[in-house]
């Protein structure tokens, strides 16, 4: 047992002894490796001490070339910029020595002109001397004093001056009217010749046919029940008269007697005629008036290629066949005007399609004008304005009639195919009382002005002939009395087309032999 703990510790001591042996051989060789490693170390650091000097050597000789380089460029710029210098300097002294030339000239030339103008004030007092000596005389021969005779001057100079510029200004307007007239007729007349829209009269009132008299009784009904439950659910005046076989209905709404018109037709026809039945027919008639209404918007407005409009302007489009003026069916006039309009402005190069729509659109505000109070342009105007209308075309509906100034060449055309289509033979009727109030009038405002002996409206108002004074208007202020007639005319009368006033003047000379 202690030989096993002997040799186990002599094992130990050798264990230790042979490690402690490896560990100075690896001591060594460490610090060998160390003192290689510095040494390379010292000598990578002085390689690369050397090439850092050499790069800065190069850098500084870089820098060096470049700013020798930059300082020859600013010395050539400087030395070229000195050249300009010196090169304006002479030019600026040549035109100094210029300046002092025409200075010299110009004080010279004052000189002269102030001893001209010396002498034309001597010569100016020398004349006014001899006006004066002559204004002296003058007076003495006339009779008249200096301010007598310049006033006198001054109103023949006055009267001549406006004459001439009357004249003058006739034979412009004359051209100037030729010019245009042959323009316009030629594009009113392609335009018209292209449109054919008809025309037909319509009458306020309905007429109702009755299958025999005995139909009227029973149209009234016991104690007058029927006719007074029909008039107050329609709003339409019945009339039953002494007109063998036939009824009147009279209502200012032509929607309203069209409902009326259609519902007492189906009552005869039905012959069954008591208040529950008048209803029924009635709201019966209502419906079809209001699809042929529908009908008949889509009817124009395909006819004349435009775009759809929504509901509400489709139902006032359609209620104006159910409208008149002076006789003329308003949805039948406005497609003509649309037509009219798109034609004519395509003829002048302008949107056909958005004159077309504002034409076919100028007389809306008449669908309801009866139930809002205002023009019927006006009216339409805000009715075309609500709808989201172009600006072009909401301007020609409210300026058709001038009520609002006109922005646009459309707005002109609009009103132009308005009175055309208005004034056209058999388009449109008048009662006899305004067609008699229009000619008087006429020959009243004639009447009216200095020197007119008798007026005379001819041509059913188309024209006014006025017999003037020989001896209180020359030929001359004829003319001007004639634009004056017209202007006044055109400004307190409203008329389709246009009228023209004649001025007649006649001097006549009689001797007798004897």
């Amino acid at each position: 047992m202690l030989v096993n703990i002997v040799v186990g510790i002599l094992s130990a001591i050798a264990g230790a002894f042979i490690v402690l042996i490896i560990y100075r051989i690896k001591l060594g060789g460490l610090k060998n490796y160390k003192f290689d490693l510095l040494e390379s170390a010292r000598k990578e650091g002085e390689n690369l001490k050397k090439e850092l000097v050499l790069e800065a050597k190069d850098e500084a000789i870089r820098i060096k070339q470049k700013s020798e380089d930059e300082y020859n460029e600013k010395l050539r710029d400087i030395r070229d910029l000195e050249r300009e210098l010196q090169k304006k300097e002479g030019n600026l002294e040549r035109k100094i020595e210029t300046v002092d030339q025409r200075y010299d000239s110009l004080h010279k030339f004052g000189n002269e002109l102030k001893n001209k103008e010396e002498n034309l004030q001597q010569r100016a007092k020398e004349i006014d001397r001899l006006v004066d000596e002559q204004q002296s005389r003058l007076e003495k021969i006339a009779a008249l004093s200096r301010d007598e005779a310049k006033q006198a001057l001054k109103e023949s100079l006055y009267e001549k001056a406006r004459v001439e510029a009357q004249v003058k200004a006739r034979e412009i307007k004359e051209n100037a009217i030729l010019n245009a007239n042959k323009e316009a007729k030629k594009v009113i007349i392609e335009a018209i010749q292209r449109s054919a829209a008809d025309h037909t009269s319509e009458s306020t009132v309905a007429v109702v046919p009755l299958p025999s008299d005995q139909m009227k009784g029973r149209v009234i009904g016991r104690e007058g029940r029927n006719i007074r439950h029909f008039e107050a659910l329609t709003g339409i005046e019945l009339i039953v008269d002494d007109t063998p076989e036939a009824v009147v209905l009279s209502g200012f709404d032509p929607v309203r007697r069209e409902v009326a018109r259609i519902a007492l037709e189906k009552l005869i026809k039905d012959g069954r005629i008591h208040p529950a039945r008048i209803e029924e027919m009635i709201e019966k008639a209502s419906k079809e008036v209001e699809e042929s209404i529908i009908q008949a918007a889509e009817d124009a407005t395909m006819e004349l290629g435009l775009s759809p409009f929504n509901a509400e302007m489709m139902h006032h489009i359609g209620s104006l066949k159910y409208r008149t003026s002076y006789g003329q069916n308003i949805l039948k006039h406005s497609i003509e005007v649309g037509w009219l309009s798109g034609l004519m402005a395509a003829e002048l190069g302008m949107d056909g399609q958005l004159a077309k729509r504002a034409g076919f659109l100028h007389d809306i505000g008449k669908a309801i004008d009866r139930n809002v109070e205002g023009t019927h342009a006006l009216i339409g105007g805000e009715i075309a304005r609500r709808n989201k209308e172009n600006r072009i075309v909401i301007n020609a509906i409210e300026s058709h009639h001038e009520e609002v100034e006109m922005s646009h060449p459309i707005s002109a055309l609009v009103q132009a195919a308005d009175s055309i289509s208005g004034s056209r033979r058999g388009a449109r009727g008048q009662t006899l009382e305004n067609y008699i109030h229009r000619m008087e009038k006429l020959e009243e405002i004639s009447n009216g002005f200095r020197g007119v002996n008798k007026t005379y409206a001819i041509q059913a108002g188309r024209e006014v002939r006025v017999i003037v004074e020989e001896n209180q208007v020359d030929d001359k202020t004829s003319d001007l009395l004639a634009e004056d007639i017209a202007e006044k005319i055109q400004s307190e009368l409203t008329y389709p087309g246009q009228i023209k006033v004649t001025v007649l003047r006649e001097h006549r000379s009689i001797g007798y032999a004897k």
